[in-house]
């Protein structure tokens, strides 16, 4: 339920109720606003990029502002890969690359659907801090989800434990975590710190 739920909110599922960001309705019972209008940014587990673009032009295909990916490529210590494709990259790599091209509309809502799961706990590491930079520097509200407690802790300020697709804590990960030791399902959802 927890990725069906990001792409409700990115418009790439339909569902039933309301979903209003910011006093802008993007789904209510008689219409529902296209994934292209709602201003978000989407990162997917598996990278979701083009193998016939390079690193920058899976960038510029969202938008052609060279400063804003020149600006990405040095935040995530990408800059010197710009000209290589995907499969000369390693996994690490490609989920930074992703988050780069998820920021290039300047998203106000960016999702992230377990973005660390496949990663070693260098590039864990890494991509956190990566998120924590963009996230400072840019202020986007972020959802993500996520089974790792130790990603939840440094990444999040509020966390939506669900189960069933049925809300079953909400609160700051410390609390949430503390309550739900020996489980392993997490979503975390909110402003990152």
């Amino acid at each position: 339920g927890k990725t069906t739920l990001l792409r409700i909110l990115a418009g790439l599922e339909k569902a039933e109720g309301v979903i209003d960001v910011s006093g802008d309705v993007w789904q209510d019972s008689r219409s529902v606003l296209a994934p292209q209008k709602r201003g978000i940014g989407f990162v997917f587990q598996e990278y979701a990029l083009f193998a016939n673009m390079s690193v920058e032009q899976n960038l510029l295909y969202v938008s052609k502002d060279r400063v804003l990916a020149e600006q990405l490529l040095e935040m995530t210590d990408l800059h010197a890969l710009r000209d290589r494709l995907p499969a000369t990259i390693s996994g690490g790599q490609k989920q930074r690359v992703s988050l780069c091209r998820a920021m290039m509309n300047m998203p106000k809502l960016l999702l992230m659907d377990e973005p660390l799961s496949a990663l070693d706990p260098v590039m864990r590491t890494k991509l956190q801090h990566d998120i924590l930079a963009l996230h400072r520097e840019f202020g986007t509200t972020t959802i993500m989800v996520s089974h790792g407690p130790s990603e939840i802790y440094r990444l999040a300020d509020r966390v939506i434990v669900l189960e069933h697709g049925k809300v079953v804590n909400d609160g700051r990960p410390k609390e949430v975590l503390l309550q739900t030791q020996g489980s392993q399902k997490f979503s975390l959802t909110g402003e990152l710190l």
